[in-house]
């Protein structure tokens, strides 16, 4: 009798912020231990006023949005990308997109960028929003400090 494991899958929210690209950088290194597979999540979405009916044109956001990702890939690894990374755009907000990806994966990695009005928080919203609720452990990484990185 033989039973077939899944490989270990490491979601990790990316945002283009320089504590999102170390925590991609970090959830690198974890999955070389575990031979595990990351996957680079960026949530895109239209703002709200973009919804009006008197919103004209198309901006590219979700072409932003891919910029943003491939950018913070090629910043924490340059043009040679690891083999068990992949990546990929999901429209919606951060807190729910990354909490629900969490159902499927065995380790949720973000970076604590707490751009938010109340300096001195331990954590962002996101990365509170998703300690209390995701589906899997979450490791929170704090922004390098000058010239530093993990791997």
């Amino acid at each position: 009798m033989t039973t077939e494991q899944s490989p270990v899958t490491i979601i990790v929210g990316v945002d283009g912020s320089d504590s999102s690209i170390e925590a991609l950088r970090e959830a690198v290194w974890l999955a070389k231990a575990l031979g595990a597979q990351v996957k680079a999540l960026t949530c895109w979405n239209y703002p709200s006023a973009y919804t009006l009916p008197y919103a004209l044109g198309d901006f590219g956001f979700k072409e932003a949005a891919q910029k943003i990702l491939d950018g913070a890939v090629e910043s924490a690894f340059g043009l040679d990308w690891p083999r068990n990374l992949t990546t990929q755009l999901v429209q919606g907000s951060a807190r729910p997109t990354l909490i629900e990806a969490s159902r499927n994966a065995d380790l949720l990695v973000l970076g604590r960028r707490g751009m938010g009005g109340f300096k001195g928080l331990l954590l962002g919203s996101v990365s509170a929003a998703c300690t209390a609720h995701a589906h899997c452990p979450v490791v929170i990484v704090h922004a390098p400090k000058l010239g530093e990185h993990h791997a």
